[in-house]
């Protein structure tokens, strides 16, 4: 069964409002004003330049098996 990246999701207390994730995305799927909320329809499978390029590693990419949706590992 493969594992498919299902949608983002920005932790709040990490994003810095930097807004760094808004230009770097190629299809706009990051809205332009505070708190930065993600648009997942616009958001490509394979892309993760958001994802690399912020600093505070605020996003983070929630990813299903069959019907199980994994979420990120806590630290």
């Amino acid at each position: 069964m493969m594992v498919i990246r299902d949608h983002l999701v920005r932790h709040p207390d990490r994003c810095m409002h930097n807004g760094i994730c808004i230009p770097i995305c190629p299809t706009s799927a990051w809205l332009s004003t505070p708190p930065y909320k993600f648009d997942p329809s616009r958001c490509l499978e394979s892309c993760r330049l958001c994802l690399d390029a912020c600093p505070s590693q605020a996003i983070f990419g929630v990813f299903k098996k069959g019907e199980k949706l994994l979420e990120p590992q806590k630290k």
